[in-house]
């Protein structure tokens, strides 16, 4: 039986949103807007264009847009260097391919940004594949990412079950009739993961890999 853990990255394996969230703040302000940051963090985990475009509105000069979202990368990648993996997460990638499932990334990240990630993790001795912004049409909170990851693990949605931080991770899973497990790690509270579609949440990558015997991946799991 093939089982396929897919997992977001920013927020739920390596400990960058605050960095997305201070970049995407000062390529704003640099553009002349003014966004709180409490609005900008709900917002990681879209791709950039939507990530602008929801921020900002449609009422917006979408000339900005492009300068925008480089300013962002640019700013971000000074970090690309230090990103820090949260406690447990590579541990449990291990210990799920150690169990036989099929692991694979499904993330707005890609390019530059993303091999910094999966340098940050260090195990992609266990990751099958990635599933990126630059694979599909529509990212996250669209279910075109979980597909495509899927099809990436030979995997049906009633095989697969996807761990992310975000609403939007939350809500693509969900879309895509895959289970959706939340992590608190990237700042978002539970209630609203719940409201988005988590059927369960942990604190964070090592909280869950201390219940793999339970929950949706331990029902999976002969």
């Amino acid at each position: 039986m093939t089982r396929a853990a897919l997992f977001d990255v920013d927020g739920t394996l390596v400990d960058t949103n605050y960095l997305h969230v201070t970049a995407w703040w000062e390529a704003f302000h640099q553009a002349g807007h003014t966004v709180p940051m409490r609005a900008i963090h709900r917002a990681v985990g879209l791709g950039s264009d939507d990530l602008v475009a929801h921020l900002l509105g449609p009422d917006r000069d979408g000339r900005q847009d492009d300068g925008i979202t480089a300013t962002h990368s640019a700013l971000y990648a000074t970090s690309f260097e230090r990103l820090p993996p949260l406690e447990g997460a590579a541990d449990l990638l291990r210990a799920l391919a150690g169990r036989g499932w099929t692991i694979v990334l499904a993330t707005s990240a890609s390019g530059p940004e993303l091999q910094a990630l999966r340098r940050a993790l260090d195990a992609d001795d266990v990751i099958s594949g990635t599933a990126s912004s630059d694979d599909v049409d529509e990212g996250k909170p669209a279910p075109d990412p979980i597909r495509h990851a899927l099809d990436i693990a030979g995997a049906t949605s009633e095989e697969a079950v996807y761990i992310g931080d975000s609403v939007w991770d939350m809500a693509a899973a969900t879309k895509a009739s895959v289970p959706a497990v939340g992590l608190l790690s990237g700042g978002i509270p539970r209630a609203d993961l719940e409201a988005a579609g988590a059927v369960e949440v942990h604190a964070s990558p090592a909280a869950l890999l201390g219940r793999l015997d339970s929950g949706v991946i331990g029902r999976m799991t002969p």
